[in-house]
Parts: C-alpha cells; sequence; structure tokens
C-alpha cells in the first residue's frame, strides 16, 4: 500500500496544444479508492498513465510514498494496471496468464503457485485456471487480468476503465466485486471511468475533470449536494440536475417564472443574474384544483402566458415519462414557453402516473436549490 501525490502534474502532447493533464494537485491516501472521473478526452485516462509510467510527466511532479517518479521506469514502480481491453495473452491459460509478471520477475514456482490460487480464490477463478481467453466471457476474462494485477501484491492499482467491455448487467455486479475486493485487500486504487454512476457508487472519494484541469474532488455524497459549480453539478447525477438563468430581484431568483426566495447570504453574493439549479427531486407535484380536498374551483388557475398559476406552481407539459418501478420520472417543458426552453426534470413516486402530453404543476421545495454565479459558473455559497 502507499500514498500517492500528484505535484502540479501536466502532460503536453504538442506544444502548440492545451496540456492534456493541467497542473493537477492531488492527495491519495493509503489504502484509499479514488475515482477519476469526466467527459471523454478530458485528461483521465492520461493521468492515470502517467501514475503507472507510460506517459512522461511534463511539468510539476509525481510521488509514491513520498518518492518523485521521475526516472523511475513502469516495471520498478511497483504499480499494476488494469486495462479495458484486458490484454490477456490468447494462447496462455488462465493460470499462465496470471502468473506471467510473477515469472518475468523470478519469483519462485511454488510462490507463484499459491499467489495464483489466493488470487484464484478470491476472484472465484478456481474452476476456470486451465482454460484460455477465448474460452471465457467478458466478465471472467476481466477477473483474470484483475488476478494477474493482484499476485503482484503492488503498492498502487491502476484501472482504466475496466468494465466498459461489459453488458449492463455485468457492469453491476462486477463493480461491487471490484469494490469489495479493494476494501479487503485495502491497496490503494485509482480508477478511471467516464460513467459517473460507478464512480458514485465505487470511490471514497471521486476526482471530476474537465480539459485536463481538476474541478473538484470529494466524497460522492459532497459531490452531489454541493457541486462547486456548473459542470460539476450537471455531470453528476442520473437524471441530470436542471440548470436554469434567473433573474434575482430583491433576494428572490424567478425559475421558469416561479419565485425561488434565496438565502440571504445567498442573496448577498449574487448579482441580477444567477443559474438556479434543481435535481428532480428537489421538486414536489401540486395538485390541481378538482385534485384539491377543499372544494377550490380554480382559485389557482394557470396564467396561459407563463404557464405560472397563482400559487405559484408552474405548469409543465409532460415530453417523456421514464418508469422504473417504484419511482418515475418526468420530462416536460414549461406550459406556453418559448421554443428551446430548458427542460425540467421531475421525479415522482409509484402513485403517481402521467403520459406523454399531459400537465402537471410542481414547485421547488424550499431549501434544496443550488445557485451558481451566471458569469463564472461557480457556486454561490451561503
Amino acid at each position: 500500500m502507499a500514498t500517492v501525490y500528484f505535484d502540479e502534474a501536466t502532460r503536453r502532447f504538442s506544444k502548440d496544444d492545451a496540456p492534456a493533464v493541467d497542473g493537477i494537485t492531488l492527495d491519495i491516501a493509503d489504502g484509499e479508492f479514488l475515482v477519476l472521473v469526466g467527459p471523454s478526452g478530458c485528461g483521465k485516462s492520461t493521468t492515470l498513465r502517467m501514475l503507472a509510467g507510460l506517459e512522461p510527466v511534463d511539468g510539476g511532479r509525481i510521488l509514491v510514498d513520498g518518492h518523485d517518479q521521475k526516472g523511475v521506469r513502469p516495471r520498478d514502480r511497483d504499480i499494476a494496471m488494469v486495462f479495458q481491453s484486458y490484454a490477456l495473452y490468447p494462447n496462455m491459460s488462465a493460470a499462465q496468464n496470471m502468473a506471467f509478471a510473477l515469472d518475468n520477475a523470478k519469483v519462485s514456482k511454488a510462490e507463484t503457485k499459491q499467489r495464483v490460487a489466493e488470487a484464484a480464490k478470491i476472484l472465484e477463478l478456481e474452476q476456470l485456471l486451465d482454460r484460455k481467453p477465448g474460452q471465457m466471457s467478458g466478465g471472467q476474462r476481466q477477473r483474470v487480468a484483475m488476478g494477474r494485477a493482484i499476485v503482484r501484491n503492488p503498492k498502487v492499482f491502476c484501472m482504466d476503465e475496466p468494465l466498459s467491455n461489459l453488458d449492463a448487467k455485468l457492469r453491476v455486479s462486477t463493480r461491487s466485486q471490484i469494490a469489495g475486493l479493494q476494501r479487503r485487500l485495502g491497496i490503494t486504487t485509482v480508477y478511471v471511468t467516464h460513467d459517473q454512476v460507478e464512480a458514485m457508487t465505487m470511490g471514497h472519494r471521486v476526482a471530476v475533470l474537465r480539459d485536463g484541469r481538476l474541478q473538484q474532488v470529494d466524497t460522492p455524497e459532497r459531490l452531489y449536494d454541493h457541486p462547486v459549480n456548473t459542470f460539476v453539478a450537471a455531470f453528476i447525477g442520473s437524471p441530470a440536475i436542471t440548470l436554469v438563468e434567473s433573474e434575482v430581484r430583491e433576494g428572490v431568483a424567478h425559475v421558469h417564472g416561479v419565485p425561488v426566495p434565496l438565502d440571504r447570504a445567498v442573496a448577498g453574493r449574487a448579482g441580477e443574474k444567477v443559474v438556479v439549479g434543481l435535481r428532480p427531486e428537489s421538486w414536489h407535484v401540486v395538485p390541481t384544483p378538482d385534485q384539491r380536498s377543499d372544494g377550490s374551483n380554480g382559485s389557482s388557475s394557470s396564467n396561459g402566458a407563463t404557464g405560472i398559476r397563482t400559487d405559484g406552481s408552474l405548469a409543465l407539459a409532460v415530453e417523456l415519462v421514464e418508469s422504473l418501478g417504484a419511482e418515475s420520472f418526468v420530462y416536460g417543458r414549461p406550459v406556453d414557453a418559448a421554443e428551446g426552453a430548458d427542460r425540467v426534470t421531475v421525479r415522482l413516486d409509484k402513485r403517481t402516473h402521467l403520459t406523454v402530453g399531459d400537465v402537471v404543476h410542481v414547485q421547488p421545495n424550499h431549501g434544496e436549490v443550488h445557485v451558481f454565479d451566471a458569469a463564472s459558473g461557480e457556486r454561490i455559497e451561503a
């Protein structure tokens, strides 16, 4: 096990282009499972390869257990890499693939056999050790690739999108196996993925990258509840957050015309325009007049120009319904809104049934809004 420290680490593929990795500073604790996540081309795989020694560091440095890795060959770094493509030798059995690095390191046959047997037991591969990769499923081949890394007993695991070649069901089961395995072994792990759901369910902490720059490093819960900017807010969470540019008047933001009172400290730091973020669960459905138990006969009717009723709720025209059994998600646009208006996502419980073409009235939950500066996209803290 080891600590890992990226100290302003930078990688440039060309002097004329922007850095692929731009001055990343990141401290990874001994035994931590850290996930690097971000869109394609953001620099996450390059960051991982720099740690493994497969890419040079053009600026800054990378320390493992306090030792600068500059000039240290990949084979001497005691870092095991698990690739997306498995990279297994097709003419070797699972046992031979797992033992290959140990054979090259001149480890005794007895110790090699013991390590392979231990890894096979952990990964439930004992019945597959004599099979070649072509005789195994994708999930089994990925476990063999992981076993090849485990037998080395490295200081650090580097995993580069190891589940992306698996089908959806197998990805879910395998990611829980990887997370459980890391907990048992306690080996410092840096895991790369573009799948934010994978990142949120596996990592002790998650580092979000964009265009080679580190945006935020935090626990999954903090990333979801306190994103530092609109990029992190939009990237983390499924379905995605609704972000609406809104005017602020007298401490109140107007989201599609619906008044949303801001915290006094936030309002004091906000300009005339902010971006308000609302998660799908941050809305609640407001009953229409004919659903009310008080016999109301229309005192909360809609304003046709804006889709806002006199009770301050927003009328949404339903465009899509995703039913997931215990809950569903509704995607809609404000009634009579201009073309291209932001779409709103609302989570419903299983008792509420809507179809495309329906109109549903919703209001934001008090205290569940995220507020960002409209110019910079940075979060405005209370």
